[in-house]
């Protein structure tokens, strides 16, 4: 049975500086501030919406996260755009903004990504998929150097299910 789920309602972030996030994040993806979060009277998190993508962005001070966690070139998420242009946006967006970025990288049949470093060195994904070349089958990619990666059809995981096998 399906737990009923329907979208992921925001991704949390560790900062250093949270007025400079909260404005790189609002221009690279015109993000609106929605919530700040104030504990013992220091403004310590802020959460930015997408209204476009019914999404948001929350942010917090790195010094008040468990264990203060750097994310230092992880890519924490992936972000999709509606088409294969729209990730020329981004790098546009991101060069504005003096953000390190990656060129479109081709990620497979009707698949292409651009990633994009925020201030703390914190990687965001922005992923395009054609919706008509999409398999509903499971695909593996397999990374060796530079290039696309190589498409499997085995999974080397034993999951549960894996759509309809």
């Amino acid at each position: 049975m399906a737990l009923g789920m329907t979208k992921v309602l925001h991704v949390k972030l560790p900062v250093t500086d949270l007025q400079r996030s909260v404005t790189w994040y609002g221009r690279l993806m015109d993000l609106a501030l929605a919530h700040e979060f104030v504990e013992e009277d220091e403004l310590r998190g802020a959460a930015l919406r997408s209204a476009e993508g019914g999404f948001s962005i929350a942010l917090r001070l790195r010094q008040h996260c468990a264990g203060s966690p750097d994310l230092t070139g992880h890519d924490v998420a992936a972000f999709h755009v509606e088409s294969r242009d729209a990730l020329l946006d981004v790098q546009r967006r991101a060069a504005d903004l003096g953000a390190v970025h990656t060129d479109v990288q081709e990620r497979g049949p009707g698949q292409a990504v651009v990633d994009v470093t925020d201030p703390d060195g914190t990687v965001l994904r922005f992923f395009w998929v054609d919706a008509a070349a999409a398999p509903e089958t499971f695909i593996g990619y397999v990374f060796d150097g530079d290039g696309p990666p190589e498409l499997v059809d085995e999974p080397r995981l034993d999951a549960p299910e894996v759509f309809g096998r």
